[in-house]
């Protein structure tokens, strides 16, 4: 217990803090650092569904919505209706999102600096590695379900609001 409790311990803080000094550093361009990490993914591979943009933020269909909304409310991000999909949405990076994710690298470079200065390639590409293994493992459990659920935490029946697995965000 104590190893894992240790590595759980070590990745929230390492997480929160790299997360608040992307957070103060993109804010100069009016960004935050969940917003960023969009804008990056979306320069990866333009024109993906948004679904596939919450799997590859890992995170929740409704932060990542809300989040282009946003990013579209600012010109940002393009949102389409899908070519063969009606239920899905199609977002794209538009020229003044990529001028801004620019904007944002450069202020994030010293950050990324620092990081990669931690360790040698050698060890860089093992903690890659490391970390991807970490999240593979966490994406393929599931809540027991003799888990009692917070009472925040409880859907009501009848509930539509909740996405399955296919539907679009």
């Amino acid at each position: 217990m104590a190893a894992g409790h240790g590595i759980a311990m070590g990745l929230r803080a390492a997480y929160l803090s790299m997360h608040r000094q992307t957070d103060l550093h993109v804010a100069r361009c009016g960004m935050t650092a969940d917003q960023f990490v969009l804008l990056a993914l979306l320069a990866e591979q333009d024109a993906v569904t948004q679904q596939q943009l919450v799997r590859r933020a890992t995170s929740d269909p409704n932060t990542v919505r809300a989040m282009l909304v946003l990013l579209h409310d600012r010109g940002l991000v393009s949102r389409q209706g899908h070519p063969t999909d009606r239920r899905a949405r199609t977002v794209r990076l538009t020229p003044m999102g990529r001028q801004m994710l620019d904007r944002s690298l450069a202020e994030t470079d010293s950050l990324r600096d620092r990081l990669a200065s931690l360790f040698t390639p050698d060890e860089a590409a093992c903690l890659v590695d490391y970390l991807g293994r970490i999240s593979r493992s966490m994406l393929q459990l599931t809540r027991p379900r003799s888990l009692p659920r917070s009472a925040g935490s409880r859907r009501r029946r009848g509930n539509t609001n909740r996405l399955s697995e296919g539907d679009e965000a």
